[in-house]
């Protein structure tokens, strides 16, 4: 260590400062803070008797301390994964806004633990007072850590980039030339080379640039790069605040239900035409556009040997308010857009329109009756429920499976071999007595409650069986009437979603992206150059060092880069202005001027305590200073 090196050290300990390499300043080691006085210091450190006390912090003071914390980087992480944690019971238990029905059913179902759960709002995880406080504190952490972050950084990209230090000796990345130049126009290279961009990108600003004069007749440049990892930092958070935002308006704004729809009927965007409807606490029915959509056709596609399905269109017509009519299709994955909402094509099946009459030959039941799909063949399930019976006879249950394309396996055993009707059959199960609707409790339609119910035996007490094809017709078992089946149309079901805030979100998400990227991958690089006069033959000296933020194995290959295109910017700025050769040099024609060799390449001095002597880069080759 040399004496002035030691002498410095002294110097800094004596003012009771750590260490800092000379040219680093900046916001944050200029102590342009506000400092306390030698009173304040001396009372901060000893007490009445000499001994070590501390301050009293009182309640301004820990009003602060807690509002450093929440808005500390390592709490807002904190929160994110909170908020993520939280939102797990919302998956594994039913939500009330979703499924009002298995609500009601676990809490029937848990009469202990259940209620307990319902107090602590595990059934409305994502409107409970808990998730909506982890949430606004993750907001509020979000903007107290983002708003002074943005301030020093404006402040800083403003701000010019650090003064030259002294030595170079303690920098990781080194190197070494000479230049006929003079150092000034070194300096003015140094800083032309440092604003170029990439290859690819040759106008855009690299590195913010700063020209000095030492004295003496030393210039240098000094460049600085790197704040784009901290914008795109902040733009990441923003992007979760904005994330936060726009997800909260959707949820209050948005709207969402599902609706079945057989062929021939229509549908009206009403929220009592849909079979389940879910809204947002800031959503107003008046707002729902009343436009109505009928079912006109749905075409199927099916692979013949696979029996894969390959193509669904559902055929509508569309009519929207102050418009005519007008013939849409929906496919999956292609909704359409009906009054602000997006109609997808979720589901389809086939409705057997069925015809029910008591004992009394009254009609109970006639309609079309949904049958969900079970298979890729298209077999069946579905309930028909049948209360309004006269004459104080029992309530009717139906439970059945629809085969498409029937094929008998066996004596009374049939299935279905393909999705497309052909030879359609119904195979039913009768049911009697109480059907619960008037329990209280909300009920599946595609289930019957059978815990009041009696299934229709034969004289062996065997469970009855009935088995009917389009247009036949049947008679119940025990009298309780007749059964006719009228056709089989096909049905669709409807998902349609209105959120206004899905725009926004994906805008978010992909700047998220965006900032993120910047963050990891963008280096954070301080470059000097200092041209000084003195060397062999009245030769300018070049000198250059970096510095990175962090591990950055393009340091070193941006160094060379720089110097090789300072060298080569000096020696083109000196030819052209002598219109000759420098002399000493061999003798080369004036014009045309031959285009520059490369350099040899800088030799890059590893980083330690004793950096090796670093090497040399001419401005012409074969030469060393």
């Amino acid at each position: 260590m040399s004496d002035d090196t030691t002498r410095e050290l002294a110097h800094d300990r004596a003012a009771g400062s750590g260490y800092r390499p000379e040219g680093l300043e900046d916001a944050f080691s200029e102590g342009g803070g506000p400092q306390p006085s030698d009173g304040a210091r001396e009372r901060a450190t000893t007490g009445p008797a000499g001994g070590a006390t501390l301050p009293s912090l009182g309640l301004v003071g820990w009003l602060r301390w807690a509002w450093r914390q929440l808005t500390s980087m390592r709490v807002a992480l904190l929160l994110l994964m909170l908020l993520a944690v939280a939102a797990v019971p919302g998956s594994v238990f039913p939500q009330r806004a979703q499924d009002p029905a298995k609500v009601a059913q676990y809490l029937q179902d848990h009469p202990g633990v259940g209620p307990w759960l319902d107090r602590l709002q595990i059934f409305d995880v994502y409107a409970s007072v808990w998730f909506a406080a982890i949430y606004l504190l993750l907001f509020v952490s979000l903007v107290g850590c983002i708003l002074p972050r943005s301030r020093q950084h404006w402040r800083a990209v403003r701000g010019r980039p650090p003064r030259t230090p002294r030595r170079f000796g303690r920098f990781p990345a080194q190197g070494r030339g000479a230049s006929d130049a003079p150092p000034r126009a070194v300096a003015e290279a140094a800083a032309a080379a440092l604003r170029r961009g990439p290859s690819w990108l040759p106008f855009a600003r690299t590195y913010r640039v700063d020209v000095h004069d030492e004295g003496g007749g030393t210039w240098s440049a000094s460049g600085e790069r790197g704040y784009l990892r901290e914008t795109g930092n902040l733009l990441f958070h923003l992007a979760l605040v904005g994330l936060l935002i726009s997800v909260a308006t959707g949820q209050l704004l948005h709207y969402r239900g599902q609706a079945i729809v057989v062929q021939g009927r229509g549908f009206a965007n009403a929220q009592v035409d849909y079979d389940t409807f879910e809204r947002g606490s800031g959503f107003r029915d008046d707002t729902l556009v009343p436009f109505t959509m009928t079912l006109d056709a749905f075409d199927s596609r099916f692979d013949p040997d696979t029996l894969q399905a390959r193509d669904f269109t559902a055929h509508v017509t569309l009519t929207e308010p102050g418009e005519s009519p007008r013939a849409e299709t929906i496919k999956v994955n292609r909704p359409l857009q009906a009054g602000g909402a997006k109609v997808y094509l979720q589901g389809n099946g086939y409705a057997p329109d069925l015809t029910v009459t008591d004992a009394s030959g009254q009609v109970a039941f006639a309609g079309p009756v949904p049958f969900l799909p079970q298979d890729e063949v298209y077999t069946s399930r579905g309930v028909v429920k049948v209360p309004d019976v006269s004459g104080g006879q029992e309530q009717i249950g139906i439970v059945g499976y629809l085969l498409p394309a029937s094929q008998q396996v066996g004596p009374d055993l049939y299935r279905s071999v393909a999705p497309e009707l052909d030879d359609p059959l119904l195979v039913l199960s009768v049911w009697r007595g109480n059907l619960g609707l008037d329990t209280g409790v909300p009920q599946n339609v595609y289930q019957l409650d059978e815990s009041r119910m009696t299934q229709a035996t034969d004289a062996e007490g065997a469970p009855v069986t009935l088995y009917v094809r389009p247009g036949e017709t049947v008679e119940l078992p025990d009298g309780l009437g007749s059964l006719t089946w009228q056709g089989t149309p096909r049905y669709v079901a409807l998902d349609l979603r209105h959120d206004p805030a899905l725009g926004f979100v994906l805008t978010f998400a992909l700047a998220a992206l965006a900032g993120l990227a910047a963050s990891l991958f963008a280096p954070r690089r301080r470059l000097w150059v200092r041209a000084e006069p003195g060397g062999e033959d009245g030769r300018t000296v070049v000198t250059a060092a970096g510095l990175a933020r962090g591990d950055d194995v393009g340091l070193a290959p941006e160094l060379e880069r720089v110097l090789r295109d300072t060298l080569a910017r000096a020696r083109q700025g000196t030819t052209t202005s002598s219109g000759s050769p420098a002399p000493g040099r061999p003798d080369r024609p004036a014009a045309p001027a031959p285009a520059p060799e490369p350099p040899a390449d800088p030799t890059v001095a590893p980083a330690s305590s004793r950096p090796a002597t670093p090497g040399s880069l001419d401005d012409q080759p074969g030469e060393r200073a």
